[in-house]
C-alpha cells in the first residue's frame, strides 16, 4: 500500500473512530457529535497528535519513521485552513493510523487510547 493510499484509509479510520468514541460517552445531539468531532479531525489538532505522540516517547521506530516518511511525502494539493508544515504533520498522522489500522489493530488501539486522553 502507498503512502498516500494509507493516508487516505487512515483519515477515515480515525475519524471513525472518533466518532465511535463519543457515541460511546452517549452524546446523543448531532450537532455537539459533530463539533467534538471536528475538535479531533482538523490538521491543526493532528498535528499536535503527532507532536505529543512523538515528544512522550510511546511510539516504536517504526511508527517514527512512518511519521518521518509521510512528513516528507509530497503533496498533491495545498491545504485550505492551515499552513503547509501543519498539514504535512496531519498527512503524517493520517498515515501511521492507517498503516497501523493494516498491520496492528490492537497497537492502533494503544494508540487512540493515548491520543483521546489528550
Amino acid at each position: 500500500m502507498t503512502l498516500y493510499q494509507l493516508s487516505f484509509l487512515g483519515d477515515a479510520v480515525f475519524e471513525l473512530m472518533v466518532r465511535e468514541h463519543l457515541i460511546s460517552k452517549n452524546i446523543v445531539k448531532l450537532n455537539d457529535l459533530q463539533k467534538f468531532t471536528l475538535d479531533f479531525v482538523t490538521a491543526k489538532r493532528q498535528a499536535y497528535f503527532v507532536d505529543m505522540l512523538t515528544s512522550s516517547k510511546i511510539l516504536t521506530f517504526e511508527e517514527e519513521e512512518i511519521i518521518r516518511k509521510g512528513r516528507n511525502l509530497k503533496t498533491h494539493k495545498s491545504p485550505k485552513n492551515c499552513d503547509i508544515v501543519t498539514y504535512k504533520y496531519a498527512t503524517a498522522f493520517e498515515i501511521l493510523i492507517g498503516f497501523l489500522y493494516v498491520n496492528d489493530k490492537k497497537r492502533l488501539s494503544e494508540v487512540f487510547d493515548f491520543i483521546i486522553k489528550l
